[in-house]
């Protein structure tokens, strides 16, 4: 095993350099407090990968060499570092999704390739990226390393990690920027005029008041009874934390295209810097568009008070990339509010749906006190509902 050190920094490729074709054989520059052990290809391809790193499961797939770890005092990750990780103790992800999305069962010593990424979730973990190679917890199934800064009362404690090294290759820190298949723009209007971009298709947003309020499902169904009526429908996922289950979805339901943010290199968009969120809305719904489809359907992960939420909504840009929205709220209060929010803000709400279309009572008190249409989760899936959602 080789170990070497040098003065100069580490680098990392920025996210819209394009990834080199295979990894270079020589050693990444490193800082004084760094050093790098190259890393057997054997020992490389038998570590299990996550769903938020498949696109380099491809890589190694054809060329494993060429690759070390980065260790020492001097490396500080950065939330899209893929990093070499073993099992620890088990806790709450005691599976881990693999790139096909199947489940893989995780045993005490198991080595990973996961990504550092912060993570927002009520529901279960809040969680940042640190500032060294501290044990870190695995704070989503689909392949996201942090640690912990709290968690929701039903959780169990977090699976632990200890980090071995940053993943590198001759170019530096291997990071989900220079493996994505797909670009951010590097130009988004400031405060566009009319629909962006030109000549683009139908575009609906599937927002809500919180994770867990029935968006993915919502538009899953909104995408079959789109497709059911005839029409092409493309779906994205442009904010949330990555893992294969919606976009898995999204393609059972009958989209055409589906992407979602780790497509553009991006393990997580919490703290995601608003230019960044906003370029991604934009290019994730111009590469669903250039795909030729008559709708384009997206959602936007967690609640409305959420803060990256929270800028994109009040952006110009949202309204003019999204034509209409249909919110998913778990009761009538959070659909009164939601809705008053985003109408207040300028924005075409079309429906309201979710959780709360379970129950023919609380759908009753929603339908009683918001001025549109309360529609039941499933009943998306009839093309006259789905196609009464399109602008006239």
């Amino acid at each position: 095993m080789t170990v070497t050190t040098s003065t100069t920094p580490i680098t990392r490729t920025p996210l819209s350099a394009e990834p080199s074709l295979s990894p270079a054989p020589a050693a990444a520059a490193l800082l004084p407090g760094v050093a790098r052990e190259e890393i057997p290809a054997v020992r490389l391809r038998g570590a299990k990968l996550a769903y938020t790193t498949r696109f380099l499961g491809e890589r190694l797939t054809a060329h494993a060499a060429g690759y070390g770890l980065l260790t020492g005092t001097d490396v500080r990750p950065s939330a899209g570092d893929v990093v070499l990780a073993r099992v620890v103790r088990l806790g709450q992800h005691k599976r881990l999704e693999g790139p096909g999305s199947r489940r893989q069962t995780l045993f005490v010593g198991d080595e990973i390739l996961v990504a550092y990424g912060h993570r927002y979730a009520p529901d279960q973990f809040e969680a940042e990226v640190p500032e060294d190679l501290r044990h870190t917890h695995l704070v989503a199934a689909g392949g996201l390393t942090g640690v912990v800064t709290g968690q929701h009362a039903r959780m169990e404690d977090a699976t632990i990690l200890e980090p071995l090294g940053l993943l590198a290759d001759g170019e530096g820190v291997v990071t989900l920027g220079r493996l994505a298949p797909q670009r951010l723009l590097a130009d988004v209007p400031g405060a566009p005029h009319g629909r962006f971009p030109a000549g683009r298709p139908t575009v609906i947003a599937v927002l809500g008041t919180s994770m867990n309020s029935g968006k993915s499902t919502a538009l899953a169904c909104l995408v079959r009874g789109l497709a059911s009526a005839g029409r092409s429908v493309a779906a994205g996922k442009v904010t949330g934390t990555g893992a294969g289950g919606d976009p898995r979805l999204f393609a059972d339901a009958g989209a055409s295209a589906v992407l979602d943010f780790t497509d553009f290199g991006l393990p997580s968009t919490f703290r995601l810097d608003h230019g960044r969120v906003r370029a991604l809305l934009a290019s994730l719904v111009g590469a669903l568009a250039a795909t030729g489809p008559d709708v384009v359907v997206v959602e936007i992960a967690d609640g409305v008070y959420q803060d990256e939420t929270g800028r994109l909504l009040r952006d110009p840009l949202f309204r003019a990339v999204v034509d209409r929205v249909v919110f998913a709220a778990g009761d009538a209060l959070g659909a009164t509010a939601g809705v008053g929010l985003l109408e207040a803000a300028g924005i075409d709400v079309a429906a309201v749906s979710g959780v709360l279309t379970s129950s023919p009572l609380a759908t009753r008190e929603a339908a009683a006190v918001v001025d549109v249409p309360v529609l039941p989760t499933f009943g998306l899936t009839e093309p006259e509902a789905a196609t009464a959602l399109l602008p006239r």
